[in-house]
């Protein structure tokens, strides 16, 4: 009824029960029925389709929203493919290999969407906005304060005190926690083996605990793999009579930490064979295993300081390879095959640094006595992939130059890099090989350096790893991961400028780590995994036949960071034949 209609009734002093009347209502006039909706309505979307070319000839299409969309929070990306309604299920089957994750309701990215009814795209004010968006560096915004957990890591591999009174026990153990990735080894008896930090009378009582909760499991036919405390993930690896500890606070998956310890158990193999250590605590279970391993402590400390750091060829489990053309490879590979001693087994050159050859090559690089000796070495190795209950012998030697003569000082005494220093590895099954073997380095190393292949060798190593400017100009993508699966080899970009420093390497690292921990989850179906963070925009991508990872600044696009990974991959596949060893030299 309108106001009209009201008949009022006498107010009296004495009706307490009286109400007074109610307002009279708005005219229907008053309201904008053009803002009301009465009935169900269908919203439009304008959708964007996007179709690129990938590498092995396959095609893909990408929808994404138009100028005038406004995306809700599950459109931006935090919702996992199978949480949409069921109506929608046919669309999820399509597009589950396609995950696209941001932190925000719109990525920085995506400022075009807001903007493009204001400013026309062309203006100097558009321009300027996209010029200073693109120039944003990967981590250049990184969070500095007391809960980002990077802002310690320079000082990870600082040394803890050696010797200290018991006043100072308290401090030490402080510094001890405060290391953000921890190995340790213990045997099933609970002995303490190895520690990468402290003491091990400093952490015995830490250890002791580890073992318990590992027998706990054990006795309980449950072995135990890993447990979290907080934001520190513990991951054990039970080799015999051997326990691999790591105490991570970086983020890695389980998978990538115990292939980690997993290579820390080889290198163990790679100095006792697996009979000598099964005999060794077949007899008496409480031995103390680090006589045996004296020596090798520094061999253990420079492999794990390896994983803290970040190393690509861990997390990827392939070899990074000098970059050739094909005619210089097939001129050494004619080389070694033409003087070849009876006795080799196994032959190669590396420059700079299968488990087996990252063994070869932590103890070529990193062992201080073979760097020291500065010409040639004869060693006995266990490779465990190879043969894990014998030695084989060794023989290495460093070139001086490009003459082919031994060098009889370590690089680093003659003011070159590590990176540039040249050796040749000959492997026998015979220990007394060893003159057979150095006449063959002589003959190999006249014939190297006669036909400039030396040369060759030296101004590669010195070229470095490709630079981004080099092979995608353009590009926005700062740095990138590339492997062959077919030839387990992997190539990447240069760490310079923006990468060099340690906390900056460590920070690319982890992304590449949690790319890499998601598209290899089990059960995962992911093929395309693009990721959008407060410092950095990153974009995971396999195929059969590679696997991509790369990382550009945090307002770069997925469109735009899509179409530089696809020109380094069409790169790679130009270039694979320089890239990557194929089909070496079989004798």
């Amino acid at each position: 009824m309108d106001s009209d209609s009201i008949n009022p009734k006498p107010i009296s002093s004495v009706d307490e029960d009286y109400r007074p009347p109610l307002p009279p209502r708005p005219s229907t006039n008053a309201t904008d029925s053009g803002s009301l909706q009465g009935q169900a309505t269908t919203a439009i979307t304008p959708v964007e389709i996007q179709t690129l070319s990938f590498p092995d000839g396959s095609r893909g299409t990408f929808s994404t929203p138009g100028p005038d969309s406004i995306p809700s929070p599950a459109e931006s990306g935090g919702a996992s493919p199978n949480r949409h309604d069921s109506s929608t299920s046919a669309e999820v089957d399509e597009t589950a290999s396609l995950m696209s994750f941001a932190p925000t309701m719109r990525p920085a990215g995506d400022i075009a969407s807001l903007l493009a009814g204001e400013l026309h795209k062309k203006s100097p004010a558009w321009k300027m906005l996209r010029t200073q968006s693109a120039s944003v560096l990967p981590f250049e915004k990184g969070r500095i304060g007391a809960d980002d957990r990077f802002v310690e890591f320079h000082r990870e591999f600082d040394p803890l005190p050696e010797e200290y009174d018991e006043d100072a026990e308290e401090d030490v153990l402080r510094l001890w926690k405060s290391k953000l990735k921890h190995y340790l080894i213990l045997s099933s008896a609970g002995k303490p083996i190895w520690s990468r930090y402290g003491d091990l009378s400093l952490i015995n009582s830490s250890m002791g605990v580890v073992q318990t909760i590992i027998s706990f499991y054990e006795g309980a036919k449950n072995p135990l793999q890993g447990f979290s405390a907080g934001d520190t993930r513990f991951v054990i690896l039970t080799k015999g009579p051997l326990y691999f500890v790591a105490i991570s606070k970086l983020g890695e998956s389980d998978s990538q930490i115990q292939a980690q310890l997993d290579a820390l158990y080889m290198q163990i193999l790679s100095t006792l064979t697996l009979p000598r250590l099964t005999h060794i605590f077949a007899n008496r279970p409480s031995t103390d295993l680090r006589k045996p391993l004296e020596g090798t402590e520094g061999l253990l400390s420079s492999l794990v300081d390896t994983f803290t750091k970040g190393s690509s060829s861990a997390l990827l489990g392939s070899l990074e390879c000098l970059r050739l053309r094909k005619s210089q490879r097939h001129a050494i590979n004619n080389t070694f095959l033409k003087l070849r001693a009876e006795k080799l087994l196994y032959g190669l050159i590396v420059a700079g640094g299968s488990f087996d050859l990252q063994l070869i090559f932590n103890m070529l690089f990193e062992s201080d006595g073979i760097k020291g000796g500065g010409g040639e070495n004869w060693i006995p190795i266990c490779l465990p992939a190879f043969n894990n209950k014998g030695y084989l012998y060794m023989y290495v030697s460093f070139f001086d130059g490009t003459s082919g003569e031994q060098a009889s000082s370590p690089a680093a005494a003659q003011g070159r890099s590590s990176d540039e220093e040249i050796a040749m590895i000959l492997v026998s099954p015979d220990r007394e090989s060893f003159f057979e073997l150095k006449q063959m380095r002589d003959n190999v190393a006249q014939q190297l350096a006669k036909n400039g292949t030396l040369a060759i060798i030296q101004n590669a190593t010195r070229a470095g790893r490709p630079k981004i400017h080099e092979i995608a100009p353009g590009s926005q993508v700062s740095h990138f991961l590339y492997k062959s699966r077919a030839n387990v080899q992997f190539c990447m970009a240069s760490l310079e400028p923006h990468f060099t420093g340690l906390v900056s390497r460590r920070r690319l690292m982890t992304t590449y780590h949690e790319l890499h921990a998601s598209i290899h989850a089990k059960h995962s179906h992911l093929k395309v995994l693009h990721a959008v963070g407060d410092d950095a925009t990153s974009l995971a991508w396999t195929t059969p036949v590679f696997e991509f990872y790369c990382v550009a600044g945090p307002n770069v696009s997925r469109a735009t960071i899509t179409q530089g990974a696809n020109k380094i991959i069409q790169w790679a596949k130009r270039e694979e034949e320089r890239l990557f060893i194929i089909g070496g030299g079989v004798f």
